[in-house]
């Protein structure tokens, strides 16, 4: 911890005095709150474009057209302009230096999407270590598509789901995966996950988990599909059964005399198929039986057990269908099962819902259960990094506030927990951010909680819209508890003219540099008002 607040004076110490082991990008971090976001140009001249996000190394920032038809890619570059006279910070900004060019350079400008096809603005996936990203395009919903070719009922159909894996430097289209009268669920990549170079794609309408490999030639690879067969060799082995079944059907029947031949009324009817539950549904039911059977030793105990826990809710786990999944490392996933109604709900926290650790390699289910499972949230109160940070090769990640490596978040949980009238439901309520969705918080300094304090209700890392407030967002410094460090203001300088529209607002904060992109907008699809806050 550095003793002094003056930069100069950190400096020099860090100069003189060695960092402990494993805690120099901490320190390095500290100088964070001497370089915040000090200067706001309001309402910026800029294309009349969405902006999605930054990328987690700070070297891009997404941004689409307004018809959702075109991709652009920009660079942050640093202001620059020149000032005559001694006292520089006094003069105001020349205007040329207000617009949005100078502090970004267009890299390309792709279009992604076809004639009836738009652009999701709320997906985008970035893969750091090849400088790729993941967008997707699709068609229109169609929500009373007839369950067909064993879709589940109430689950809506997309015609076409594309995903273009992009080369960010150029704009080149590397690969792409298309996906047809299914339903993926995109909104803020809630239905796909990035883990290093696997991505798993969640089939909502036919059940099914998809895992890819994104090669470094750019190249989209299929793994496996983990759904109806989770073995690559179940198909296969399923239909050499039905064979044989049917080769021996013939042979019986060939063996029948002939005089009866005439009169069997059997010989046109068709041989029935027997009707299987998904493989990894049957895998689920295995697990929850074989659990069931070991809780118990006593053999009469054990039949009770069974009928109380697992026959009595047998059709109610055979209903499950899969909400989320996330990789919790290259063999393991965390899926989250719940009711078809739960699983197209906007807000799926009020439905009853299990989690598994489901292990691909071997093809089984390790792990089991309910939402209000204290021994879940047990372990994700202590390894809550596990769950949300993805592997170390994604060094600005690693640094995002979690309640087991911030003693601040730590407190505002145990809060949370005090002020709860029922465990059970803060139970629910905690464990209903799992699985984590893939690259959904920012990994700005300025969202450290061991640097900055700030209202949550307002701002926070996670990438959401927030109810917009005509009051400067404030962020105050933890060593220094009554110091505003900076402030946010999102919309006009004076003030919004209407108090009663209502308005909602974004933040694109760059992961490494005091530069943040506010944008406010009303419901009525007025242009959006954006600011640029940076370090003057």
């Amino acid at each position: 911890m550095y003793r002094s607040n003056n930069i100069a004076a950190r400096i020099f110490e860090r100069q003189i005095h060695r960092p402990p082991p494993g805690t120099s990008f901490l320190r390095a971090r500290q100088f964070y709150e001497n370089l915040v976001p000090s200067y706001t140009i309001y309402d910026v001249e800029c294309p009349d474009y969405s902006f999605r996000k930054f990328t987690e190394d700070g070297q891009y920032l997404i941004t689409f057209s307004r018809n959702h038809q075109e991709l652009i890619v920009y660079r942050p570059a640093w202001m620059s302009f020149s000032c005559s006279g001694e006292d520089c910070d006094a003069h105001d900004l020349p205007l040329k230096a207000k617009k949005f060019e100078s502090f970004f350079n267009q890299v390309c400008s792709v279009p992604l999407a076809s004639s009836n096809e738009l652009i999701c603005k709320d997906f985008f996936l970035y893969m750091e270590s090849n400088q790729f990203g993941l967008f997707a395009t699709s068609t229109a919903q169609v929500h009373d598509a007839p369950a067909t070719g064993g879709a589940i009922q109430g689950v809506p159909s997309i015609e076409k789901i594309t995903f273009h894996l992009l080369r960010l430097e150029d704009g080149f289209i590397l690969d792409k995966k298309v996906f047809h009268n299914d339903f993926i669920n995109l909104a803020h990549n809630m239905g796909v996950y990035l883990y290093d170079d696997l991505l798993a794609i969640v089939s909502l309408r036919y059940q099914t988990i998809h895992i890819l490999q994104i090669r470094d030639s750019g190249n989209l690879v299929d793994v496996r599909a983990i759904g109806e067969f989770c073995r690559e060799d179940d198909e296969l082995f399923l239909n050499s059964s039905a064979q044989f079944t049917a080769i021996s059907e013939k042979s019986k029947q060939n063996e029948t005399p002939a005089n009866n031949n005439d009169n069997n009324p059997n010989n046109n009817v068709a041989v029935p198929q027997s009707s299987f539950l998904s493989g990894i549904k049957q895998r689920l039911l295995s697990f929850i039986f074989q659990a069931t059977w070991n809780e118990e030793a006593d053999e009469t105990l054990r039949v009770q057990r069974l009928k109380k826990y697992f026959y009595f809710h047998f059709q109610d786990y055979v209903e499950l269908i899969i909400w989320k999944v996330q990789f919790l490392d290259r063999h393991h996933l965390l899926i989250k099962f719940g009711s078809v109604d739960g699983g197209v709900s906007r807000n799926a926290d009020h439905h009853p819902a299990f989690f598994a650790v489901y292990n691909m390699e071997i093809a089984e289910f390790v792990a089991f259960y309910q939402n209000s499972a204290e021994e879940l949230y047990s372990l994700f109160k202590q390894f809550a990094d596990h769950f949300h940070t993805p592997p170390n090769n994604s060094l600005h990640m690693n640094f995002i506030s979690s309640h087991s490596n911030n003693v601040h978040a730590f407190e505002q949980l145990t809060c949370m927990k005090n002020k709860s009238s029922s465990f059970p439901q803060f139970v629910k309520k905690t464990l209903a951010s799992l699985p984590f969705t893939c690259q959904s918080q920012s990994p700005s300094p300025y969202f450290d909680q061991s640097l900055f304090r700030f209202d949550e209700k307002l701002i926070s890392a996670t990438d959401r819209h927030r109810q917009s407030t005509d009051h400067p967002i404030k962020f105050i410094s933890r060593r220094q508890p009554k110091i505003p460090k900076f402030k946010i203001k999102p919309g006009p300088e004076a003030g919004s003219l209407d108090a009663r529209t209502k308005k909602i607002s974004s933040f694109l904060f760059h992961p490494n540099l005091p530069l943040v992109i506010s944008i406010q907008q009303t419901m009525f699809f007025q242009s959006p008002v954006v600011n640029i806050h940076f370090r003057r």
